[in-house]
């Protein structure tokens, strides 16, 4: 520890940001090392800001920490210039609270949010003195897992970790520790606390599995070994109202991406988007009860002193007691002057009532997803969201005061015609003309209508897991396209880069021979590719080639109904034949009800206790 101190004396003022590196923030956990039995190394493969803004990992933290002798860690991506020094003057990855080295850590746990994360974590672990293969890693400790969204599909990186957790981590991620003490205790080798972990729920080792391809390069088996259990079904939390939530969070030294106090008002969602990997693996559809909420949100005030509070989900507006929340808060917040935000509206239940909550803590825009310019391309993805619900709902904004607005839109979705691109222009422009007909506009004050457009990436565990992707050059000519539809200087349009989006759709539904091409792609200096500034399309595209793998095999390729997926073997609770008969539903131009409305019996119910969903 003291050795490290000392080194990071020395450079720190070199690095951009030296606030990032040294820990020591309010609320977080310093233990004695004489009282610990368990280190975890909480690792994020992104920068600082970015992982002191993830919910997840402050839950994880504070619960894994108020477990007797064990001590959580938090350990973030250093930038490129940190990095340099970092390996110039031999300081290896360690640990915010302690300072030492996370090579001596019983366990490293990373969360993949992204898939342009992978290289980063395999950065992480060369950076921390580590081999970056599993195989190659041969003692129990450090155990290297992972979890997050991305471990829905961990096959690009199973060479790598030694164990995902599927799911829901509050619950087996103790189990895990707890596991790893007695195993240790027993003085068992790392193939046999494997074994071990296999059999709790939730729990993945890639290495039990054997996988086989066809000719043609697909996947033909997937083998489980060693009473390893055929399907790993992911874990699920059953009552969102007595699950571990902190009572303060890090107050981080450098602003992070979200600065302020979050609380999860729901897990799952009622709609059946059919391009939204969280919308069906985060299924089923469970919600905090408002006293909870209040509860959650007045401790963390108190704790942490944000003002501002940010009620998260996938859809706030799809809240059942949404209002009777802020009533709840508004008594209180409105007196200690903290505001309360609402990332996730729907433009289908925006109501006036809920305008007049909104509007007395937030002030600035407002922000909409109708996802596609015209009512068949909604249909096709299942948005259940009319042209006229969006006016409305622009309507409502503009007369409470309201000048701005962005609409998020996706380019490159199946079945995808000009038309519907110019259907995008269209609507924005329906929106401006809108603002100027109304005779109770603000006075004096101009429209601005943002679009932002994201290239649609096909995601495993949706209804489009088996659409090809637009190419890089196709949604270059869609950006194009787009651009040369707008006429209106009230009309601002922002694109994702199309290179970044053909990687995601890449290492999104790719199999283990990915592993090769990724490992050659950080070796040649692929690191935090989800910045621009550190994305480099060519080597990335020099990686696939050395490895003679062709990356439109996984991104632009069409997959058969009955073709074995490489994430068939995982049960994230919704069903293959629901997405199947929902994608011959998008190619039919078929809406879907949301799960208030008909249950369509995507299988998730088999996750709740009692098999029965609760809306």
């Amino acid at each position: 520890m003291e050795q490290i101190k000392n080194q990071l004396d020395k450079i720190l003022l070199k690095t951009q940001r030296p606030a990032r590196y040294v820990g020591g923030e309010l609320n977080s956990v310093v233990k004695e090392r004489s009282q610990v039995d368990f280190r975890f190394a909480f690792c994020f493969p992104d920068t600082y800001e970015v992982g002191m803004s993830h919910l997840g990992m402050k839950i994880l933290y504070a619960e894994l920490n108020d477990m007797d002798g064990v001590w959580c860690e938090r350990v973030f991506a250093p930038e490129s210039d940190m990095e340099a020094l970092m390996r110039q003057n031999g300081i290896p990855l360690y640990g915010l609270e302690s300072m030492d080295p996370i090579r001596g850590f019983d366990m490293i746990g990373f969360t993949l949010q992204y898939e342009l994360s992978f290289t980063a974590v395999l950065n992480m672990l060369d950076l921390a003195g580590l081999p970056v293969r599993s195989a190659d890693r041969e003692s129990l400790a450090p155990l290297v897992v992972a979890g997050g969204p991305c471990a829905c599909n961990p096959e690009p990186v199973a060479d790598f970790i030694d164990l995902f957790m599927l799911g829901e981590g509050e619950e087996v991620l103790p189990e895990l520790v707890q596991l790893y003490r007695a195993a240790r205790a027993e003085g068992l080798s790392k193939r046999e606390f494997l074994l071990r972990a296999s059999q709790l729920g939730g729990v993945y080792v890639p290495s039990l599995y054997d996988v086989d391809y066809n000719p043609d390069g697909t996947v033909h088996s997937v083998t489980p070994q060693d009473g390893a259990p055929a399907v790993v079904k992911k874990r699920v939390i059953q009552d969102l109202d007595k699950v571990y939530f902190p009572k303060s969070f890090i107050v981080p030294f450098v602003e992070p991406v979200h600065d302020r106090s979050m609380i999860e008002v729901l897990r799952g969602c009622i709609r059946g988007c059919r391009f939204c990997q969280a919308g069906f693996i985060y299924r089923p559809f469970r919600e905090k009860s408002p006293e909870t909420l209040d509860r959650d949100a007045r401790n963390l005030t108190c704790t942490t002193g944000y003002d501002e509070i940010s009620l998260s989900s996938l859809s706030t507006s799809d809240y059942s007691k949404l209002e009777d929340l802020l009533d709840r808060l508004l008594c209180w917040t409105d007196g200690e002057k903290v505001n309360l935000s609402l990332p996730s509206l729907r433009v289908d239940n925006f109501s006036e009532k809920l305008l007049e909550q909104v509007a007395k803590v937030r002030k600035s825009g407002l922000t909409f997803a109708p996802e596609a310019g015209t009512q068949r391309m909604r249909d096709v993805i299942n948005k259940n969201v009319t042209e006229e619900e969006v006016i409305r709902t622009c309507t409502t904004a503009f007369q409470g005061g309201y000048t701005a607005v962005k609409l998020y839109f996706m380019l490159g979705l199946p079945t995808e015609t000009e038309e519907d691109l110019k259907g995008i222009v269209d609507l924005a422009q329906k929106v401006v003309d809108l603002y100027y007909s109304l005779p109770n506009k603000p006075k004096g004050r101009g429209v601005t209508v943002t679009i932002s457009v994201a290239g649609f990436v096909p995601k495993p565990f949706t209804p489009f897991q088996f659409e090809p992707q637009a190419t890089v050059e196709q949604l270059h000519q869609k950006q194009k396209y787009l651009l040369s539809c707008v006429s209106s200087r009230k009309i601002n349009v922002n694109y994702h880069d199309a290179e970044t989006s053909a990687l995601e759709g890449v290492l999104a539904r790719g199999d283990r021979c990915l592993c090769s091409v990724i490992e050659t792609a950080w070796k040649n200096g692929c690191n935090l590719d989800g910045w621009d500034n550190h994305f480099r399309y060519d080597t990335w595209m020099q990686a696939f080639e050395v490895c003679g793998i062709d990356p439109l095999f996984y991104s632009s390729r069409a997959r058969s109904y009955d073709e074995a997926l490489p994430w068939d073997h995982l049960d994230y609770g919704v069903s293959k034949r629901f997405f199947i008969e929902e994608n011959k539903r998008a190619h039919a131009d078929a809406c879907t009800p949301n799960c208030r409305q008909q249950c369509s019996g995507c299988g998730a119910n088999r996750l709740n206790a009692d098999g029965r969903c609760h809306l």
